[in-house]
């Protein structure tokens, strides 16, 4: 708790107070709401349950007991376990969330715009910041601002960014070369047992994703969000796009590599 205590409420300020997660809110909170009473409904306790608002206007969520990391150079978080169980989670959570459009009213209400053909609705940010461990197996996913319509390869591709992590060299939140980063994207697909079919044209949408999230950080912060202005700051963009290169130039042994 303490890791995740630390990294939410100093970037975000988010306090967890009596066992219960204070949040600040944005226009798409009532439809995440909406969408997270939907998963638990359905039998998805995986995700934190929301709770009303504070008299500060926060959300009040749930909290899932368990151990959060920023990203996988702490510990265990690297394994094959942890890689293989968010794999496991994430296509549970895909085949639950797949039918919310059907009995819920298609709505624009997202931090996100949608993305077609919208399949069901993306947790939008699944990475190891946003997946509670216990020990190695992951027990449940935080965070879905970023949740929006959109089809399942948008959220892998994220994923395999995010796990294999497919990162240049200079990145310091990765590691590995290009044909471990290639073995764990292919350990994932496989475990989350996604059609060969939808693992072509996989790096390229790697690609498209990071674009759309340094447009949004740049977007962002030219409209006055503190977070992205200091993200912008700090270069974080800067590593996206050298990440962007680092894929488009192992581009065909990534797509060969994950068949």
């Amino acid at each position: 708790m303490d890791n995740w205590r630390i990294r939410e409420t100093s970037q975000d300020q988010v306090e967890c107070i009596n066992n219960e997660v204070h949040r600040p809110v944005g226009h798409w909170t009532q439809q995440v709401h909406k969408f997270l009473h939907y998963l638990r409904d359905q039998g998805f306790y995986a995700a934190p349950k929301p709770l009303g608002f504070d008299e500060q206007g926060r959300e009040i969520m749930s909290f899932i007991k368990g151990e959060v990391y920023h990203d996988l150079l702490y510990q265990n978080t690297a394994s094959l376990k942890v890689l293989t169980s968010a794999a496991k989670l994430l296509r549970t959570y895909h085949d639950v969330s797949q039918n919310f459009l059907n009995v819920e009213p298609t709505s624009k209400d997202w931090m996100l715009p949608c993305k077609n053909p919208q399949e069901l609705i993306c947790h939008g940010d699944f990475a190891p910041y946003n997946l509670v461990l216990d020990g190695e197996q992951a027990i449940g996913m935080i965070d879905f601002d970023a949740a929006h319509p959109g089809p399942r390869t948008w959220d892998i591709a994220y994923a395999l960014y995010r796990f294999a992590p497919f990162t240049n060299p200079n990145n310091q939140d990765g590691f590995g070369n290009i044909e471990d980063q290639i073995l764990r994207a292919r350990l994932f697909c496989n475990t989350y047992e996604l059609a060969e079919e939808k693992r072509m044209g996989m790096a390229d949408l790697m690609i498209e994703r990071l674009q759309n999230l340094i447009d949004f950080m740049m977007r962002s912060a030219q409209e006055g969000n503190k977070k992205y202005e200091q993200n912008i700051k700090d270069g974080h963009h800067l590593t996206y796009l050298e990440d962007i290169e680092y894929i488009k130039m192992h581009k065909s042994r990534i797509e060969n590599g994950i068949k």
